[in-house]
């Protein structure tokens, strides 16, 4: 047989063991000063970074101010503001847009995310962990267009296949609990890119704020079947109409607005964290497409709210849940038009600012 190396196996000393350890504890020490003196060194490194931050977005405040007095006392022309207010506009979106943006300001997170995530910080410190979230807020409103188009078209084609015309309660309360998920995710996820530095505008988070009200009593809202179910279910055959309208216009935003966006920010006119907007407009062959689409989807939840008002007034279906849903629907729709037609002329003026700067380069 093979004889096994008995000083292989051997247990080391007493006196070596303790010089092993000895030697182990020194070189955690060693890194832990070495790691505390560079965290000390980047933290002092990292505040000068932040002043300097703050201190560039003064000038470039100030800067704007003296624009604004010389054009006052008419010591510019209107293509030398324009020249100017570009220029700052895309050295803003250096520091946004950049690395430098994780040493500005921190924007405030708001009571929503506190209630839900607690005092936690959510702005990224790396800009691709924040084009990361953007990305995902993306794909979620891509998965989540599809099934808001399709979860109504199978409730009201059930309904009219198998369920004789009358829906049950259950179905309808699950969608709605969906909405609930949904909406609530929406608006988690847009404040995160407020914090991260998007521009979403602040209606289209109210906006689900409201949507998420209203799903939430509308859980509790007791679906009435026969006698009379289709008089009865007329408000809820009305709203699953709209929401596939809804599903529609998601689908249109997503196809196309988003790669007008991606050109934006090639073209340096956009922060690489905007994203797009509830309801805004896409470039100009768009236009025919998906405003009057808005503006009927607009008005459609309009009428849907107005009829669910009608039906508890006139007493066919008298529950508090159908008043708030009314009246929900009707605020919603009245903030979207007008969110939509700020948007319409934000993107007018703009245009015609880009016209004249085009034409003035063309003349020189």
């Amino acid at each position: 047989m093979e004889r096994v190396d008995e000083t292989a196996t051997a247990p080391a000393p007493a006196g070596k063991l303790q010089e092993e350890v000895g030697k182990v504890m020194e070189e955690a020490r060693e890194l832990q000063e070495s790691g505390s003196s560079l965290l000390w060194k980047i933290s002092n490194e990292e505040q000068s970074l932040r002043q300097k931050a703050v201190s560039l977005e003064s000038s470039i405040r100030r800067v704007r101010s003296l624009i604004s007095s010389a054009v006052s006392q008419k010591l510019l022309d209107r293509n030398q503001v324009i020249k100017f207010e570009e220029e700052l506009h895309r050295a803003s979106c250096i520091i946004t847009d950049g690395d430098a943006a994780a040493f500005l300001p921190a924007k405030s997170q708001g009571r929503f995310l506190r209630k839900f995530l607690g005092p936690i910080n959510v702005r990224a410190s790396r800009k691709e962990v924040q084009l990361k979230v953007k990305e995902e807020y993306n794909s979620y409103r891509d998965r989540t267009a599809l099934l808001f188009l399709l979860f109504p078209l199978v409730l009201l084609t059930l309904r009219s296949w198998i369920w004789d015309g009358c829906l049950p309660a259950f179905p309808v309360q699950l969608y709605q609990a969906w909405l609930l998920f949904l909406y609530t995710g929406l608006a988690m996820r847009e404040n995160i890119l407020r914090a991260n530095g998007s521009d979403i505008r602040p209606w289209w988070i109210h906006h689900h704020y409201c949507a998420m009200v209203m799903a939430l009593i509308s859980i509790t809202w007791e679906i009435e079947g026969q006698p009379n179910c289709a008089q009865k279910q007329k408000g809820v055959e009305l709203f699953l109409q709209w929401a596939m309208m809804q599903g529609v216009v998601m689908l249109l935003q997503n196809r196309y607005q988003r790669q007008r966006l991606y050109t934006r920010i090639a073209l340096g006119k956009a922060n690489r964290m905007d994203v797009v907007w509830g309801e805004t407009s896409g470039v100009d062959g768009q236009l025919w497409v998906l405003c009057p689409v808005l503006f009927l989807m607009q008005g459609f939840e309009a009428y849907v709210g107005l009829l669910l008002l009608k039906t508890a007034f006139v007493g066919v279906v008298p529950k508090w849940q159908v008043i708030c849903c009314g009246i929900l629907l009707v605020v919603m729709a009245a903030g979207n038009f007008i969110n939509t037609i700020q948007s319409l002329m934000t993107k007018s003026r703009f245009k015609a600012k880009m016209k004249k700067s085009k034409t003035k380069q063309e003349l020189d």
